[in-house]
């Protein structure tokens, strides 16, 4: 898969911060694609190593017990730097219960701090995207950035949920950082 950020969405989260960033910060921006598409991408910021995020964000059988929504994360085969995943996610919204299956393929490439995924098959049109995790010497640490395409599936309403979307990835975004923090305090 080709890792294909797009700059004009991810250059907001490309500038500056100053030195008193809380942890808890995130920076989001959301695209409005044709025919239903959403294109999001939040950044993390904090001081810590990348080895941390790239520990957490590849326990792919453990996932699902610190991301929120998320009721299973099962690995389903490993050929070298790919990875078939299935994964099933679970919400409440408008008070109905919603679900969601989708089966990835995840490229690894640690060299280059990058995790990037798309839908095999599932519940959307479209879910694809990348982890990508960098040094940032502005926090003397990591930049964690999540860019996500997803397309619902025929009569899902994208304008009703795309609200819910972006908070969804920011509590996913935060549950990585808790858990980045809870190993950390392990050591």
């Amino acid at each position: 898969m080709q890792l294909s950020v797009s700059p004009r969405l991810i250059s907001p989260l490309l500038a500056p911060i100053d030195g008193s960033c809380c942890l808890d910060t995130i920076q989001q921006q959301m695209e409005r694609l044709p025919q239903g598409v959403r294109r999001l991408a939040m950044r993390l910021r904090m001081p810590l190593d990348p080895q941390w995020f790239w520990s957490v964000l590849t326990d792919y059988a453990n996932l699902s017990r610190f991301i929120p929504n998320l009721s299973s994360s099962r690995l389903l085969w490993r050929r070298g730097d790919s990875v078939g995943l299935e994964q099933v996610g679970c919400q409440q919204f408008c008070g109905l219960r919603f679900s969601a299956k989708v089966e990835l393929e995840l490229t690894e490439r640690r060299s280059e701090g990058a995790l990037t995924f798309r839908m095999r098959r599932g519940d959307f049109r479209r879910f694809e995207g990348a982890w990508i995790i960098t040094p940032d010497p502005s926090v003397n640490g990591t930049s964690l950035l999540y860019d996500l395409t997803v397309q619902g599936r025929p009569g899902m309403p994208i304008g009703l949920i795309e609200q819910r979307l972006q908070e969804d990835l920011a509590a996913n975004l935060r549950a990585v950082q808790a858990e980045v923090l809870r190993r950390v305090a392990q050591t």
